[in-house]
């Protein structure tokens, strides 16, 4: 992988490290390994936007998400997070979301948060690793009638064309949002729950039966009925091997028989993939019935 990348990776690391303190160019450049004006150009090259802009949309991702999970005052929230006042804070939020932190205190609705995709994930798209997954932890886990709020796509079969399609701010809008599961879902939706016109893959939120809030612009319902499924766990893994990881967890699912403990697939509910991360292992779940 090009050195360029790696810097901005590491540029990258360091701010998620440090999000609550002060990060001028001089700390990038020491972890870029490169001259302060060339770290700035890489940086804006492969993010699409200046680390200053960068650092304030993530520190504001995080604020939202701190004034909507946590009983926390917005002074606190602004301080903690590096603004230089209350209403510096509130004049950056509006910018972003649209409303003020009081306003989303009061109503936390849908907003599409910032996701700071890393620069060597977009490389690695291209790359194949050696990693290789030895254990896979199997789990009967029963899922209760539920909904999801889900975007649809076009032609998507999976994540990168999906993205493609719909863009990837889709993520940090469901970041915002509540689910049974405790976070956001992708589905490939089977054929009954398909529109003409529209993608296998999908991402979501699954809600309770009775949910009567916001559904975001854009966005369809689905109702799912209770069901039971097969939750397949790999080992953790590096970042950089996340596509390796994924593969190997799906080939162990294709490879598995049911039947051996009292279960059959039942494709008739939508298989569901969660976000791909290193610290926990790739998760996708598989329906099943009784035999």
């Amino acid at each position: 992988m090009k050195e360029q990348i790696l810097a901005v990776q590491r540029m990258q690391d360091y701010v998620e490290a440090h999000l609550e303190e002060t990060v001028g160019l001089s700390d990038l450049a020491k972890v870029s390994l490169f001259s302060p004006w060339h770290s700035h150009r890489l940086f804006q090259e492969y993010t699409g936007l200046t680390p200053a802009n960068y650092i304030r949309r993530l520190r504001l991702a995080k604020a939202a998400l701190r004034i909507k999970n946590e009983n926390v005052r917005i002074i606190d929230v602004a301080f903690d997070l590096g603004f230089g006042s209350v209403d510096g804070f509130t004049r950056a939020f509006f910018r972003e979301f649209g409303m003020c932190p009081s306003e989303y205190a009061a109503n936390p609705v849908p907003i599409t948060l910032f996701v700071p995709y890393g620069a060597k994930f977009r490389a690695l798209r291209k790359e194949r690793t050696t990693m290789k997954t030895n254990n896979i932890f199997i789990q009967v886990i029963h899922k209760p009638a539920r909904k999801v709020l889900c975007k649809r796509g076009i032609k998507a079969e999976d994540y990168f064309p999906y993205c493609e399609e719909v863009g990837c701010d889709v993520w940090g809008l469901l970041l915002s949002m509540d689910s049974l599961c405790g976070e956001p879902v992708s589905l490939w939706l089977p054929q009954q729950y398909k529109k003409p016109g529209t993608s296998t893959y999908v991402q979501g939120v699954e809600v309770d039966t009775d949910y009567h809030g916001a559904v975001p612009e854009g966005f369809d319902v689905i109702d799912l009925p209770e069901a039971d499924y097969l939750m397949f766990q790999g080992e953790p893994f590096a970042e950089e091997d996340y596509c390796d990881a994924i593969t190997a967890v799906q080939q162990a699912m294709d490879g598995y028989d049911p039947t051996v403990i009292g279960y059959v697939w039942d494709d008739s509910n939508p298989r569901i993939q969660l976000e791909p991360r290193g610290n926990r292992g790739y998760i996708e779940l598989r329906s099943v019935c009784k035999k």
